[in-house]
């Protein structure tokens, strides 16, 4: 049997030790060869040492830590990725667990298709905390909208996304600086480029973001910010507008009345912080549109 692809798991991290801990001991029960993987952990200026949490790990697991200055996680994932060994670059979270089958379920589709981006499926682990449950309900519908067919996908998280790394060096890696929506650029720079994408099902990270109101409303608004500066550089290079992807939220069946359809539990709850969701996000939007500085196009690669 030919050996199993070689991949280099990137995690970018800042400031949460307990739950890098977690994701740690998860790889060390991933059902893959150990000698056919590597993890690059990338501290983002966090301000206590990572060394603790790393060093009991280094018996297990082929890890090694970098630190850069705070500059957001897509620059953390840049910097990962100019260090590592693999052929392929997975990229998860430091508060995910991959299900031990995760990287064998990406390795078979990678031996199908192995020039596609990857993106697998998120479950939420904090069942009781609504507002989690909030978040990981929008992913949820989200990629219903954008990957219904998993041949013909088109937008992943990059908590749980495996690329080539000679195609992610090549069309410019993420966008260096963004502190959200890098994955949706890169998404789509991917497909503006002439690659695929493909969604592999199987292949499940379980996230463990704990939210309250208060930063359930910042992040939504974060994401806001950064799909102004994503729908402008789409705009920009012409590979979508702003009028397709509002589609999504015009059409209330896809968001607003989905607690109902799916049965969800508390639809009235979900239901009202759905409505929070795209208030917030629309806050963001218009906040960057007026506030912040438009990010060059010179700053992206363009198409061959």
């Amino acid at each position: 049997m030919p050996a199993p692809p070689v991949i280099s798991i990137i995690i970018p991290t800042y400031n949460r030790p307990e739950s890098l801990w977690e994701c740690l001991e998860a790889l060390t029960r991933l059902a893959y060869p150990s000698n056919s993987f590597e993890v690059i952990v990338v501290d983002d200026g966090s301000p206590q040492s990572l060394e603790k949490v790393i060093d009991p790990f280094s018996a297990q697991l082929n890890i090694r830590l970098f630190r850069q200055e705070n500059a957001g996680p897509a620059t953390a994932r840049n910097n990962g990725a100019r260090h590592a060994r693999g052929t392929y670059l997975a990229f998860t979270d430091d508060d995910c667990l991959p299900a031990p089958d995760w990287l064998n379920q990406m390795a078979q589709q990678l031996k199908r298709t192995p020039d596609r981006l990857l993106g697998g499926k998120t479950i939420n682990r904090l069942k009781h905390n609504r507002f989690s449950a909030a978040s990981q309900f929008i992913v949820d519908i989200v990629y219903l909208h954008f990957n219904p067919n998993p041949d013909e996908a088109r937008f992943f998280a990059s908590n749980n996304m495996v690329v080539p790394t000679k195609i992610f060096n090549d069309i410019g890696r993420f966008s260096n600086g963004w502190r959200t929506s890098e994955d949706r650029e890169l998404c789509d720079r991917w497909l503006w480029n002439g690659y695929k994408m493909y969604f592999v099902e199987g292949a499940v990270i379980s996230h463990s973001h704990d939210l309250t109101f208060f930063s359930y409303c910042k992040q939504h608004f974060s994401y806001g910010k950064g799909a102004f500066h994503f729908h402008r550089i789409r705009n920009n290079r012409q590979s979508g507008t702003l009028a397709q992807e509002m589609k999504f939220h015009t059409n209330l069946k896809n968001w607003l009345l989905a607690p109902f359809a799916r049965k969800e539990k508390k639809p009235v709850t979900l239901f009202f912080l759905l409505i929070v969701w795209q208030v917030a996000n629309l806050m963001g939007f218009l906040w960057a549109a007026c506030f912040e500085r438009p990010i060059a196009q010179k700053e992206y690669s363009t198409k061959p």
